[in-house]
């Protein structure tokens, strides 16, 4: 396993900040020794910088003096949830205080009326998904982590998951927040009704701002009715062309998967490896199907997703049997991205997003890429949103390939503008694709972002050098 990359200095706080914060938080919350800091200094894209404080805020009072104090000292702070972002966007880069919402981890209450659920920021998805099942209701988003990330982390970087393709992502599924500006001024966003149209739409706004516009601290989400029952297919295919043209089949028409994911041949083969899914060797590509419904209507939701599914190049296509084959299925496929850290010591992976039509020519691109620049790049995802985990393998200590994979990411990257794509689907921008960002938004638009920002943010304290490209001097 590679390590960690340092990205950052480690800076000496000065002794005035020192003693300022002391005022603010106990001891057992502000942590100053470098061994407590250093835990809160990375996160999951592996790479690492010091903080040169951690404050464990409690309530929102708490929140408040700190970003008070760092604006004050011109200080910069960085909001933090469980660290699982993949995109660098919770690494302070430039020292200043990382703010761990974790205390704040309090489902405030559940109204199954109105499909409602306030909770703090640092609640878990997961404690979230088991009170609101008590209800027979459940958040959308879905992501992988979501057994041990939060709230406030999911909506910073606008998380998704599988269900996303037909329930949404975070910014569909939240019906207001509250927050602190980056100024000190507190924010209520939104209201309590699914339907409101006064004032600009400032929640949307903040999820996915990556905490550089104001640290959420609550948050209103939209709960939605668990369905009775769910039923999931395996669909393999001779290749990925034949797939890709079934995910649009699948996409185009009434009955709208739950969930539809994309393995590529080389997913294919790690997924088999790591749990026996049955899978022959002449299977280029699968998706993994999920359907819900209510026990009257799902036959007839199967019957049209199997019979879009169909098509040239198919393999096989059944049903799971029983609840432990499909939770086998998924096993395999949340498998997938740590399995690859065995393949090749530097893995990029990109979550690219294109519309459900160009996916073909995605993944046909994406292949001629591979060919041009000699590395393997192994592709999965979300295939319903055309969102797709593109997946460059290299090693680190050749030279070639070094030079090679950055030529190769920088040609998929613009294969995936040109097909009227985004080069983030739900993880984010971060430091990983700061650079990139004014690839796709043009000067104007970025001009009028850094003008928002500094509405927030005036003295720009809130995790510096992330999301957005640094404004023209």
């Amino acid at each position: 396993m590679s390590t960690p990359e340092t990205v950052g200095p480690d800076i000496e706080l000065p002794a005035s900040v020192a003693r300022q914060l002391r005022e603010l938080l106990p001891p057992d919350r502000l942590l100053l020794d470098p061994a407590d800091r250093l835990a809160y200094g990375y996160d999951n894209s592996r790479r690492v910088a010091m903080p040169q404080a951690v404050a464990l805020a409690a309530t929102v009072d708490e929140v408040q003096a700190l970003i008070d104090c760092c604006r004050e000292h011109a200080l910069p702070l960085i909001a933090r949830g469980r660290g699982t972002n993949t995109t660098g966007a919770t690494v302070p880069i430039h020292g200043g205080v990382v703010l761990s919402l974790e205390r704040m981890n309090k489902v405030l209450r559940v109204s199954p009326g109105d499909r409602l659920l306030e909770c703090e920021a640092g609640a878990l998805n997961g404690d979230v998904q088991r009170e609101a099942a008590k209800h027979g209701l459940f958040w959308a988003p879905d992501p992988t982590s979501s057994g041990y990330s939060t709230v406030g982390g999911n909506l910073a970087c606008g998380a998704g998951g599988p269900r996303a393709v037909k329930y949404g992502t975070a910014r569909d599924n939240v019906l207001g927040l509250r927050a602190i500006a980056g100024s000190g001024t507190r924010l209520k966003t939104g209201c309590y009704t699914t339907k409101g149209v006064v004032g600009y739409d400032l929640t949307r706004l903040l999820i996915g701002s990556e905490g550089t516009l104001a640290v959420i601290t609550q948050a209103a989400l939209k709960l939605l009715p668990k369905p009775e029952t769910t039923r999931t297919l395996r669909a393999a295919y001779r290749d990925v062309e034949a797939a890709a043209a079934a995910v649009a089949r699948l996409m185009a028409q009434p009955e709208t998967p739950s969930a539809l994911e994309f393995l590529d041949g080389d997913a294919v083969q790690l997924a088999q490896a790591h749990r026996d899914c049955g899978l022959t060797a002449d299977c280029g590509a699968l998706l993994l199907i999920e359907c819900d419904g209510s026990h009257a209507g799902i036959a007839a939701v199967v019957a049209a997703v199997s019979a879009a599914a169909s098509g040239d190049g198919l393999i096989d296509l059944r049903a799971a049997r029983s609840e432990a084959e499909a939770e086998d299925l998924w096993a395999a496929r949340k498998a997938l991205s740590p399995a690859l850290r065995s393949l090749a010591p530097k893995k990029v992976n990109e979550d690219v997003a294109v519309p459900v039509s160009r996916l073909p020519e995605l993944i046909r691109g994406v292949a001629a890429l591979s060919k041009q620049h000699g590395i393997r790049i192994v592709c999965f995802g979300h295939a319903g949103n055309g969102n797709i985990h593109v997946n460059l393998l290299a090693n680190p200590d050749d030279p070639a390939q070094m030079v090679a994979i950055e030529a190769c990411l920088h040609a998929v990257f613009r294969l995936v503008l040109s097909l009227e794509g985004t080069l983030s689907g739900e993880h984010g921008v971060g430091i990983d694709k700061r650079a990139f960002v004014a690839w796709e938004i043009d000067a104007a638009t970025l001009s009028m972002m850094h003008a928002v920002k500094r509405a927030f943010d005036p003295v720009g304290i809130l995790n510096p050098g992330k999301a957005l490209p640094a404004p023209p001097a």
